[in-house]
């Protein structure tokens, strides 16, 4: 087996796959998926799209695939997944990858407001994907993010089609065949839980990494609350879903965190997950 480890999609990116050829077209494929979705290049082909004046833009086949993943989070959640909140994550300082925590998150929790459960959006709605286009009022600017890690690792799982493997993206992870993956307390980064994994796949939401102070010194991380379009400060801290794909494992995790702890159990009891308060109890679903 070839283990590499590089940068890709703002995160870090490790492959366990057969050999190097292997692992250098899954690289290949990756920072391709990069340069035309992310939001942080000014030349992708996702930037051209909120760019545009226009209601209706033509788009490749990975930008409509992309974006229908979206809306098939938006839809899965109630509108608590919102592809559509670009404007709200550069206005909270979000305009950059973020990689590295800037305040510690017992910090950030101590002045962070009043606690509640993040209310569902509506936005998304208007956003339509067709053979050729996207379609949306002008003005509209989406954001593929955490979905679009979790879909590239499906596409690249469809590429390899069988045998042993691991893709893990930045805290969205697939594999084929057994691995064991470790999941990390939010406050402490110690173990707190090793999943045996089989054919599946697993995915991390937290507050702790993409951590900041904006310029008054409140406290802002990356997971908006799509009716208040500010960070969603839900009581929860992190949530972890188990899912057969990554897309979905990304997508109930983040719901699970944006729900607040007497919902996110809703979400992570479809395929068993586990999620994390703020003073550190960990609750298995």
């Amino acid at each position: 087996m070839t283990d590499v480890t590089f940068d890709c999609m703002g995160t870090t990116v490790r492959l366990v796959v057969a050999d190097e050829a292997t692992a250098l077209a899954c690289q290949e494929f990756l920072h391709d998926f990069d340069a035309a979705l992310s939001r942080f290049r000014p030349d992708s082909e996702l930037s051209a799209l909120n760019a545009s004046p226009h209601a209706e833009v033509d788009a490749s086949a990975l930008l409509r695939g992309a974006i229908s993943a979206g809306l098939m989070a938006a839809e899965l959640t109630d509108g608590l997944v919102d592809p559509t909140l670009t404007p709200a994550l550069e206005a909270n300082g979000y305009d950059r990858t973020r990689r590295e925590p800037e305040l510690p998150l017992t910090e950030a929790l101590n002045h962070a407001p009043p606690r509640a459960p993040a209310t569902p959006g509506s936005a998304w709605t208007r956003v339509e994907v067709t053979d050729h286009s996207v379609r949306r009022p002008p003005g509209t600017k989406l954001d593929t993010g955490g979905i679009g890690k979790g879909l590239a690792i499906d596409m690249l799982a469809l590429r390899l089609n069988g045998g042993r493997w691991a893709i893990d993206c930045g805290g969205d992870l697939r594999v084929s065949g057994a691995f064991a993956v470790t999941v990390r307390h939010p406050l402490t980064q110690e173990p707190i839980e090793t999943l045996q994994l089989h054919d599946q796949a697993v995915a991390t939401s937290g507050i702790d990494r993409r951590l900041w102070r904006a310029p008054d010194g409140t406290p802002r991380h990356h997971l908006l609350d799509p009716a208040t379009q500010r960070p969603a400060w839900t009581g929860v801290i992190g949530a972890t879903a188990l899912a057969p794909t990554a897309t979905e494992a990304d997508t109930l995790a983040k719901a699970a965190l944006l729900s607040g702890p007497d919902h996110a159990h809703r979400w992570l009891r479809r395929h068993g997950g586990l999620f994390v308060l703020d003073d550190g109890t960990v609750i298995h679903a």
